[in-house]
């Protein structure tokens, strides 16, 4: 217990101190999750509002690929990524191995079944007769697309928080595209990962402390914004 005090001391230190490879460590996580989520909200919420919107042979095949990809283990997506970036993969000749991109990559694909899938619940929930409204007031297909997303903008932003929290707390496929190098690719979670590992627990708490506060941070704005949507449409 006392070795756990003296860690928690140390991290206060480290913190205060604005130690440079625990802001560096930071600023990547954010750079690679925060790239990642706008990635999977770009492709993400227009798929999910194709999906809502459209009847097609296979649709039901979609939606329950799109259902799997949220229960998908991270790891499996890195397993995937690994396999298609490694030298002999199909991709292999953009050298992406290793490297921030790759983790990008990874991210994206553990967030955008997440957005695509709570998207669609979404529009699934609103009353068809908004739809047949809008049609008969003569709006276009994106132009009923847009509205409808407006209609559920507070559900919009548990996607955006959800998939936030999927990639700012991702350990393994991360670990395993981008190899946790110090100094390159390695991130919050990873670094928690190594540094315990080897025992250093003050600077593995203090990276704890930034994650959770970035985490916490980003959700109470989420949360207040989501909030206020919600009194508007009240």
């Amino acid at each position: 217990m006392g070795e756990v005090w003296q860690g928690v001391t140390d991290a206060v230190r480290l913190l205060l101190a604005g130690d440079r490879e625990v802001v560096e460590v930071t600023l990547r996580s954010l750079w690679v999750s925060g790239l990642a989520l706008a990635l999977a909200l770009a492709l993400g919420v227009p798929l999910g509002g194709l999906l809502a919107a459209l009847e097609f042979p296979g649709r039901r095949l979609a939606v329950a690929a799109v259902n799997t990809g949220m229960a998908a283990p991270p790891v499996v997506v890195g397993l995937l990524v690994v396999l298609a970036l490694t030298r002999n993969g199909p991709l292999g000749g953009l050298r992406l191995l290793f490297t921030g991109q790759a983790m990008v990559v990874a991210q994206t694909l553990i967030a955008l079944p997440v957005v695509t899938g709570l998207v669609l619940a979404a529009l699934q929930q609103v009353d068809p007769g908004l739809r047949q409204q809008l049609a008969a007031l003569g709006a276009g297909r994106l132009q009923t697309l847009l509205l409808l997303l407006r209609e559920v903008r507070v559900a919009l932003l548990a996607a955006v928080m959800a998939a936030f929290g999927a990639v700012i707390s991702e350990v393994g496929a991360v670990m395993m595209v981008g190899g946790n190098i110090r100094g390159q690719t390695q991130v919050l979670t990873t670094a928690i990962v190594q540094e315990t590992r080897s025992g250093r627990y003050a600077a593995a708490i203090a990276l704890a402390v930034v994650l959770m506060a970035l985490a916490f941070a980003a959700n109470l704005a989420l949360t207040v914004l989501q909030q206020r949507g919600r009194r508007r449409t009240g």
